[in-house]
């Protein structure tokens, strides 16, 4: 058997083909988490993948945040499985069960934790050394403690609480527990890029839970000189709980093994980040059943990387998928598929009230409103009603406005109509006005209107479109004459306004020259609440690291001046 979990920061990750990915992995049970998905956004493709039954859990308050799912072959399909770590969002007789000693959480707390779907639980049967058995496996996506939220650390911690709670109440039922994904904790200094660059590291109360939660050995917690030596636990001291995490338990001294980075950044170029992704596990199971675990650095797509489990034992495959599973749905399963589901049934014939069978004086009979309702019976038109003032208001005002419109399209005309010469300026006909240059010249003689008039109507026409064709060449060098001048405005103009505007839209600042690689910088922003907020700096433009790695980020920083 092999499980896998991974953050893979979006479903949209899986956008060249979730089947491809998903088969690639060669797992059983393939976890994910902060899918970013809702269920009225869950398409079918996603939610139904050939060879795999899939188990969602959605954010109900929130589009686009956080969501979890589990992919299970059609080999290792589940005989249970659950929203949730509450009890509050499952179905009698579908749910897994056992749900411990919450009384420390109040309903309002508890709902609220089961509201940002952050779990799902499935159960499974296997044959181990003692015969038949059963597997819980519980994919989680844990809270982030905000800084600047005070309420979202203890949302996480009474997450935290709320998981353990489940986890060991399912354990003492007698199923084996496996519990993983993304923690948002990083348990040891060796789980960290630059722990003495966090506060109180030691005293983080979500590391102080991960004490509580784990089985930890002397050999995990002191430095030895041998890297993945395994030694028998349980000749050694012990502390914490009942689960392991299991890389920890097959590579206790490997350092530098980091499942997330930040993405702002480029850390991982560097492999400057955490490791925040766990497989947890009962002790038993682990000492029996594991072979083998280790991170997957090498697969992209996300700000996580993958970590996957090997057990020795065989899963047994139900014969049916639960209830939560995504088959079932009926979005996919074609109930919704049919029009009439959408459609309201109407009756065809309309009732008439009592009152109106009653003829009463100045109303309208039973067949007066049957033909107002059924203008057009049997081929024969019936009388419209009498419109209203208001409503010949109305059709008067479309009326008019319709035959105006005709008007307008006829006087336009086509498209052509525009491209002619205007003859406003000279009219041919008798009798019509004439243009400024033509009066002068009807007054001196030969060129006059009256000649013109009594010649022959081509003699006419040739006269009048010389005339025209004089008016245009004197019209252009007009125009001409007008551009130069402007042109020549326009020159004198562009210096000073184009310095104006330089002025203006200075652009971005340019970058400096970083001291340590004496390359150019790159230019942030501070959006961090404060004083400092909107303001402009730089920084080194390489991936960030460790201080003594030459080819990180050195430490160069300048705010951008005001006014520059």
């Amino acid at each position: 058997m092999k499980i896998v979990t991974w953050n893979i920061n979006g479903i949209r990750t899986f956008k060249n083909g979730i089947k491809k990915i998903l088969d690639s992995f060669d797992a059983d049970i393939i976890c994910v988490q902060e899918t970013k998905v809702t269920r009225d956004l869950l398409d079918e493709k996603t939610a139904i993948v050939d060879g795999y039954n899939s188990y969602f859990s959605f954010s109900r308050g929130r589009s686009g945040y956080s969501g979890v799912a589990t992919y299970c072959k059609d080999t290792a399909t589940p005989f249970l499985a659950e929203e949730g770590l509450t009890g509050l969002l499952a179905n009698q007789g579908e749910a897994v069960g056992c749900y411990g000693d919450q009384v420390e959480l109040s309903s309002e707390e508890l709902l609220a934790l089961d509201n940002e779907g952050r779990a799902v639980i499935t159960q499974h049967h296997f044959i181990g050394t003692d015969g038949p058995q059963k597997l819980t496996v519980i994919n989680v996506y844990c809270p982030r403690a905000d800084p600047d939220k005070p309420e979202r650390k203890q949302y996480k911690l009474q997450f935290y609480q709320l998981l353990q709670c489940r986890a060991e109440a399912i354990l003492s039922s007698g199923s084996h527990v496996i519990v993983l994904g993304d923690v948002n904790t990083s348990h040891r200094p060796i789980d960290h890029c630059d722990p003495d660059d966090v506060d109180n590291f030691e005293d983080n109360p979500g590391r102080k839970w991960l004490d509580h939660f784990l089985f930890e050995t002397a050999e995990n917690t002191e430095n030895e000189d041998t890297e993945d030596e395994l030694a028998d636990t349980s000749q050694k001291s012990a502390s914490g709980g009942k689960f392991v995490d299991s890389f920890r338990h097959f590579h206790p001294k490997r350092s530098n093994a980091f499942t997330c980075w930040s993405t702002l950044t480029g850390a991982r170029q560097t492999n400057y980040g955490t490791r925040i992704d766990y497989i947890f596990s009962d002790r038993p199971l682990v000492e029996t059943a594991f072979i083998g675990v280790d991170i997957m650095p090498e697969v992209e797509g996300s700000d996580h990387c993958p970590v996957w489990a090997q057990l020795s034992c065989t899963l047994q495959s139900s014969p049916k998928c639960p209830p939560l599973c995504t088959r079932h749905m009926p979005e996919f399963t074609g109930r919704q598929q049919k029009l009439s589901r959408f459609l309201v049934k109407v009756p065809e014939k309309l009732s008439v009230s009592k009152g109106c069978e009653e003829s009463l004086p100045g109303s309208q009979d039973v067949g007066e409103i049957q033909e107002n309702l059924n203008p057009v019976v049997q081929g024969k038109s019936v009388a419209k009603k009498r419109p209203t003032d208001r409503e010949a208001d109305t059709n008067a005002h479309k009326a008019k406005r319709s035959k105006q419109m005709k008007t307008e399209i006829n006087a336009k005309g086509s498209l052509l109509a525009f491209f002619k010469p205007k003859q406003t300026a000279l009219m041919l006909s008798s009798g019509n006005q004439v243009g400024p240059k033509q009066e002068e010249s009807s007054q001196d003689g030969p060129g006059s209107e009256s000649d013109t008039s009594s010649c022959p109507s081509d003699v006419q026409m040739e006269t009048n479109l010389s005339k025209v064709k004089e008016m245009e060449i004197e019209n252009q060098d007009e125009v001409e004459g007008e551009s130069t001048s402007i042109d020549k405005s326009n020159d004198c103009k562009k210096g000073p306004c184009a310095g104006f505007w330089k002025t203006v839209l200075r652009g971005p600042p340019q970058p400096p020259l970083c001291k340590s690689h004496n390359e150019p910088c790159v230019l942030r922003t501070v959006k961090k609440a404060g004083p400092n907020l909107g303001r402009q700096f730089f920084v080194c433009a390489r991936p960030q690291g460790h201080a003594s790695n030459p080819q990180a980020r050195c430490n160069f920083f300048a705010w951008v001046e005001k006014g520059k």
